[in-house]
């Protein structure tokens, strides 16, 4: 059988080795360190945002971003409902109650007329949301005009899941910073790898001090060990910082790699029939972190699942867009604003192999793959 081509895997450089045997060489094999001070710094300077505080995934980010704007029991959350369920469960930690609202079909983000329509409602319920959690899907850049112009209208926090958006920008200013505070991921599948990890950024010192505090189990300034309220074990540690300072070296040549993939998508599908691709705007520029396709199956003759399961049997993966979470079964009794789109796209959308350490070998595999199940 032919190698297996992963839809998205860890792409080192190299150059990660020095930071972490330096890490070694120091004895910092512990949370906290040089390379974590230096990483935030690093990101901070690539972002033009002033804090960060790097942290061991997005999810801990989330929810310290939730923390931080005063969530909890008996709250309401605004969230997208097209993601992954690590955008929407910190809400729940937090006792409170996520109102799922669907995207739109241009960028596949939070629809912002549903998004003020569900505002509206929820405020006429007697429950004015506490926050809103805007996910930029797959690296596309959401609608942050028009979100933040509602946001502000109702004065409601905005809390930015760019993930899957790091080198992505809407008109020229980097995905995360537009909210009160933006969310990164440093999973291993994502564009920049730390094996695991995250990170919290904002231009607010008091939301990135306090993170820190809370990440490191929210000790008090005391000799001994004392504590006032709850922490967590959150702070990313002085290795894992290491990873992410070499990645951070090359982050734009693996955007410039993903934008290739995604080039060469188009041009092979771009004729074909009943294929529509996530497309970025005039006023956006993605990191095209997943090349992502819809099929239309009265079109093309070939549901999704005959792609997916095609590229399978050459031991290509391939993964459907994200089930929406209005769907999720344990997210069955919250409250949903929908339009059918992330329905229809969640049923007939399709992530296609995006690493930016693909060969010209496996894109042939996957082209040839490709015209073999659509038959052209």
């Amino acid at each position: 059988m032919n190698t297996r081509i992963w839809l998205s895997s860890p792409h080192m450089s190299g150059g990660e080795i020095k930071y972490v045997n330096d890490a070694f060489e120091t004895n910092w094999v512990a949370p906290l360190g040089p390379n974590v001070n230096a990483f935030e710094k690093e990101l901070s300077h690539y972002l033009s945002v002033k804090y960060c505080a790097a942290l061991v995934s997005g999810t801990a980010a989330i929810h310290l971003a939730l923390i931080n704007l005063g969530v909890g029991p008996g709250d309401e959350v605004i969230c997208q409902s097209f993601t992954f369920s690590a955008t929407a469960n910190p809400i729940v930690y937090q006792g409170a109650t996520p109102v799922f609202v669907d995207s739109e079909d241009e960028t596949w983000n939070i629809n912002p007329e549903l998004l003020e329509k569900a505002i509206r409602d929820r405020i006429n319920k007697g429950k004015r949301p506490k926050a809103i959690v805007v996910v930029h899907l797959y690296g596309m850049p959401a609608k942050m005009d028009e979100i933040l112009s509602i946001a502000s209208k109702y004065d409601i926090p905005v809390i930015e899941d760019a993930a899957e958006a790091l080198g992505s920008r809407y008109k020229d200013k980097c995905c995360g910073t537009f909210g009160a505070m933006g969310i990164l991921s440093f999973n291993g599948n994502k564009i920049i790898t730390t094996s695991g990890g995250g990170a919290l950024i904002s231009n607010n010192h008091d939301f990135i001090h306090k993170a820190r505090f809370l990440a490191t189990q929210a000790r008090d300034n005391a000799p001994h060990y004392q504590h006032s309220q709850i922490g967590y074990n959150y702070r990313m540690s002085n290795v894992v910082a290491g990873i992410g300072r070499g990645q951070l070296e090359v982050l734009d040549l693996r955007v410039k790699q993903r934008r290739e993939n995604n080039k060469f998508y188009r041009d092979l599908l771009g004729e074909v029939k009943g294929i529509a691709f996530h497309t970025e705007s005039s006023d956006s520029y993605s990191n095209y972190w997943l090349t992502s396709i819809i099929i239309d199956p009265k079109i093309t003759g070939v549901t999704r699942e005959d792609l997916r399961k095609g590229l399978e049997e050459d031991n290509i993966e391939s993964r459907p867009l994200w089930k929406p979470m209005h769907l999720q079964p344990v997210f069955s009794g919250a409250p949903a604003y929908t339009n059918g789109f992330s329905e229809y796209a969640f049923e007939n959308g399709l992530c296609l192999p995006s690493g930016s350490n693909m060969t010209d070998e496996d894109r042939d595999r996957i082209a040839n793959q490709l015209k073999k199940i659509l038959k052209f």
